[in-house]
């Protein structure tokens, strides 16, 4: 992961241990590899604690990645915007006595189309938006810019397992469409309910164990000369077909 949004960044061993103490929201910390010093152990054992992606680094990356020249071994990268959770989502659609309409975003690594997708989900009245631990971009300014805003009405909740997230809101009664050029042509679809959308990247699509654990797969239909839609807007062609199905019930 690429560290460009400068107001995300905490460096230093007091800066680091006062943000995990604080309940600040940490997505990830870098630490000297081969580090031992008891203040470097102690903050590595508070992020995991916390459930922090922890990467271990040269001397040289973390020179590379620091502002101030004086990390002390440690930078930790905090979001600029809070994580909801999945519980929230959905208290969400019943506080709205809506069905639950929910984006499952599988790889959305660019904070251009993340953003992007949050604003689409925000307008197509979805009730939020769920994005994988790994492999994902961070709430960062960026996010937040591309969201024209949206990022400050639509919940979004960090998980560590997609597959175990689906399982666990089938069992809240929702089922989930998944995108794949391979699908049935999304028109010839029942999207109507409490649903899950799940989107993939523009280059592997949604993974395997994923899509295994999605109800159907949907295609866009298209007749150009190129194979694929950007991401955030085959996300939102196939938001809108499930928003239509849902007006006229």
């Amino acid at each position: 992961m690429e560290v460009n949004t400068s107001e995300n960044r905490i460096e230093g061993r007091n800066a680091v241990m006062e943000a995990f103490r604080a309940g600040r929201p940490v997505d990830k910390l870098f630490v000297l590899d081969g580090c031992q010093d008891g203040p470097v152990r102690s903050i590595v054992r508070e992020a995991k604690k916390h459930d922090t992606i922890i990467s271990f680094v040269t001397k040289e990356r973390l020179d590379s990645i620091s502002e101030t020249g004086k990390h002390q071994g440690v930078i930790a990268v905090a979001a600029s915007f809070e994580y909801s959770e999945v519980s929230d989502i959905l208290r969400k659609a019943e506080e709205a006595g809506e069905a639950p309409f929910v984006f499952i975003l599988d790889g959305i690594e660019d904070p251009h189309n993340l953003g992007a997708i949050i604003r689409t989900a925000n307008l197509a009245g979805a009730h939020g938006v769920i994005i994988p631990k790994h492999r994902s971009a961070l709430l960062t300014a960026t996010v937040m810019r591309a969201s024209a805003g949206a990022l400050n009405y639509t919940p979004v909740a960090k998980v560590t397992n997609l597959v175990q997230t689906i399982k666990e809101l089938k069992n809240e009664g929702l089922w989930f469409v998944c995108a794949d050029m391979d699908g049935e042509v999304m028109y010839d679809l029942d999207l109507k309910g409490p649903v899950g959308l799940v989107v993939g990247n523009e280059g592997d699509g949604v993974s395997r164990l994923v899509r295994e654990q999605c109800d159907m797969t949907a295609s866009i239909p298209m007749k150009g000369d190129i194979d694929s839609l950007n991401a955030s807007v085959a996300a939102g062609v196939l938001a809108y077909e499930i928003v239509r199905q849902r007006l006229r019930g």
